[in-house]
Formats: C-alpha cells, structure tokens, sequence
C-alpha cells in the first residue's frame, strides 16, 4: 500500500469519528442521594457508597460525621445525620473523602485499600504499590 492511500483511509477513518469525544474516567466519586427530614440529614444509598469506594462503613460514618461536627448513626442501608445540611456540603464532604482515603497519592488510581500497622492506617494502591500514610479519622 502506498503512503498516499494510507493517508486517505487515515484521513477518512478521522472524518468518521465523533467530534466531541466524551472522555469517561474509569472511576468516578458516585453522587449521594441526600434527603432533609425535619432536623435529620440522610444519605439514602449510603452502604452502596462505601461499596463503590471499598471501605469501611464505620470509618465513613466517623470521617463524615466529623466534618459536620455532628453525630451520625447507620440505618439499615442509610446514614443519619443529626442537623440540616444542604446537598453541596454532602456531596464535597464524599468528594474530600474519596481524595484523602481511596485515590492513590501516587498514581492516582482508585484500586486501593486501608490496612492499620499498630496505631497508624497506610493506604496501599494495588496498581503501583505505593504505601503512603494517611490520618486517623
């Protein structure tokens, strides 16, 4: 095949791609369906958001309910919340967690896990082996 042809099927197969191209990450922070009933804030699929992100439903009960300063309890497959917090908050206080406690500092892949040595919880990515510290919550 000549050069000239193959730049025409290179050029032709350009012209059949879409335009926009919609680039979807692998992984991406799942939305919390967040609920106010009288002064109790909810976050309805809270057990499918520790699912997601593979970590423990304590330590993201206790994370989440220390950035909110309030107490915070499990109920069945959602999270209670004592107070009135608007959906912006929920969702950059997920958001805050997922950085701090799943994504890999190093390589910023999601394939990560928690492990506690003595007093001190490490990060350990499965995708570059990378062991970095991270705070207690």
């Amino acid at each position: 095949m000549s050069e000239e042809t193959y730049d025409k099927w290179l050029d032709r197969l350009y012209s059949k791609l879409p335009k926009g191209s919609s680039r979807k990450e692998r992984f991406e922070v799942p939305e919390p369906q967040h609920l106010l009933v009288g002064n109790r804030t909810y976050i309805k699929n809270f057990k499918q958001l520790c699912s997601i992100l593979r970590r423990d439903e304590q330590h993201m009960l206790r994370t989440i309910s220390k950035e909110l300063a309030t107490a915070g309890t499990i109920e069945g497959d959602q999270a209670v919340f004592q107070g009135r917090f608007n959906y912006s908050l929920i969702r950059k206080i997920v958001q805050d967690y997922t950085k701090e406690f799943v994504i890999c500092p190093v390589c910023k892949s999601p394939d990560t896990r928690m492990v506690r040595e003595e007093r001190f919880r490490f990060l350990i990515c499965d995708a570059c082996g990378a062991k970095s510290p991270v705070r207690s919550s």
